[in-house]
């Protein structure tokens, strides 16, 4: 591994921003960025396309072969590991080899299994000189964060999930009477928008759906691909008019209710275009009804190839995502106002000592319109 890449340095500029095209396009395929430069200094490059469609790698390739360009020696700069694995498309280090480039320049291995260093592997056993970045290189760092879904999939066996919350500076995101709409500004929902695009899929529970009937899909920001819509429903509550349900894009619901009891909901929801998937828990306090087991639920994402999952609920959902440690990183919108008595962000503790609650690491505050974004991660 190396801190300087064996190029001149503006040779990786803008590559972390190449890959981001592929937000919103290529999950459940990481986000890839590829930069050719020729002998003499021709330059091509692409991005991962949709799953099934030609890596980063490959439309670089087409680029440089659809001008006549000569690969031979040339440079490839590439932001993961070429895979080495027949998937839906043959292996990019083999398209590589073809091509006789002379040097691979990679930001960040590719933990899965399927790829592991074969890629980097396979390459240099053709006699090209491969180089790894280290960790810390700026550009290694922007993939991580581009890919961070991809990588806890690949390492930990389940999605990132990233927890947002809208609400006053005092925490409350909606007052007493239910009123929430709208805690922040435009400016704060286009944005938060934005992190719904980069999501494999967006959550929330069956509370929020009977209370606000939300749509929970990306519309103020233009995307190639909807993600999936996830309500977690332990009884099967929902309405098959339910506004998260129909396409574009594809509705999961979680629940824990008897399939006998619920036949004709159950009927009525595939009629609608929802699947409906069974992952009953423990019974909740007192012998009450089982509660979906979201742990089960996270599995069961991972599954079906969600990287990155975006939570939007309310508090009680809230709370039992972060009871059960399985929240990684809170998305929290500030409104500068104060509103006073109402639901908070998540219903948690009451706790007796300080240490008791969830201890998390900020990452980043911004300014979005009037309002700050609070990204903060939690310890483990």
């Amino acid at each position: 591994m190396t801190d300087v890449a064996p190029c001149p340095p503006d040779w990786l500029d803008g590559l972390d921003a190449l890959a981001a095209q592929a937000i919103g396009l290529s999950d459940p395929n990481p986000r890839v960025a590829c930069r050719l430069v020729t002998r003499n200094g021709q330059v091509f490059e692409g991005h991962t396309q949709q799953a099934g469609g030609p890596h980063a790698e490959v439309v670089a390739l087409r680029a440089a072969q659809a001008a006549g360009a000569d690969l031979r020696g040339a440079t490839a700069l590439v932001t993961l590991e070429p895979c080495s694995h027949h998937g839906r498309t043959p292996p990019c280090c083999e398209a590589l080899i073809a091509a006789q480039v002379g040097r691979v320049v990679v930001a960040l291995p590719d933990p899965n299994p399927l790829v592991g260093g074969q890629g980097l592997a396979r390459l240099r056993a053709a006699g090209i000189d491969v180089h790894l970045l280290a960790p810390q290189h700026p550009l290694a760092v922007a993939s991580r964060e581009l890919n961070i879904g991809f990588l806890s999939r690949m390492e930990r066996g389940r999605p990132w999930v990233r927890l947002k919350v809208a609400a006053s500076l005092d925490g409350t995101t909606a007052l007493a009477n239910g009123v929430s709409q709208w805690i922040t500004s435009e400016a704060a929902r286009t944005d938060g928008h934005a992190w719904r695009q980069r999501a494999s899929a967006v959550l929330t529970g069956i509370g929020t759906v009977l209370e606000d009937n939300p749509r929970l899909d990306v519309r103020l920001v233009s995307t190639a691909r909807q993600p999936l819509r996830v309500v977690v429903d332990s009884r099967l509550e929902i309405a098959p008019t339910a506004r998260i349900l129909p396409p574009p894009g594809e509705a999961l619901v979680y629940t824990a209710s008897d399939p006998a009891a619920t036949a004709a909901q159950r009927a009525a929801l595939a009629q609608a275009g929802a699947t409906v998937v069974d992952c009953p828990g423990a019974p909740g306090a007192s012998g009450s009804h089982p509660k979906v087991d979201l742990a089960a639920v996270l599995a069961d994402l991972t599954r079906r190839g969600v990287n990155e999952l975006h939570l939007e609920a309310g508090h009680k959902l809230n709370g039992s995502f972060l009871r059960e440690g399985l929240v990684d990183e809170l998305l929290l919108y500030l409104a500068p106002q104060l509103l006073g008595p109402g639901a908070g962000l998540a219903n948690i503790g009451p706790f007796t000592a300080l240490d008791q609650g969830p201890k998390l690491a900020f990452h980043e505050v911004t300014p979005v319109g009037p309002d700050l974004r609070v990204r903060a991660r939690f310890l483990r």
